[in-house]
């Protein structure tokens, strides 16, 4: 058992369920739609052995290229689900959109930078030897 070289070695954690998620994959799964240009995220799942990306993809983000009957091309077939990353950036940008139109109707300048934290403080040595 000395320094192991297999396929799935080291994926005990990241191909499991969570508890009581076990058993069928649900249908909506299945039924999701692909196109070219989607921004998607590997993420391979243990209970389907068929297809599955290889462990060094697990957790990479990647653009569809392609879309066959039963791959989605971003390297090899791999299983994914849309990513959500971009929804944030765009839900910044219209929230900044708004504040540059209400800023201009009143005349005044904005700050559409985020802001750093305000509030500092400090931790003692003897605060947490009192705990």
């Amino acid at each position: 058992m000395t320094n192991t070289k297999g396929k799935r070695r080291g994926t005990c954690y990241m191909f499991s369920k969570p508890f009581r998620k076990h058993g069928v994959v649900p249908l909506a799964t299945y039924m999701r739609i692909y196109k070219k240009g989607d921004i998607v995220d590997i993420k391979g799942m243990g209970t389907v052995q068929k297809g599955m990306p290889h462990k060094c993809y697990h957790g990479k983000t990647g653009r569809v290229y392609n879309v066959t009957q039963h791959a989605v091309g971003i390297v090899v077939n791999e299983q994914v689900k849309h990513s959500k990353s971009r929804d944030s950036f765009l839900k910044l940008v219209k929230e900044n959109d708004q504040k540059k139109k209400e800023a201009k109707e009143k005349g005044t300048w904005v700050q559409l930078k985020p802001a750093c934290p305000t509030q500092r403080s400090t931790l003692c040595e003897n605060q947490w030897k009192g705990a």
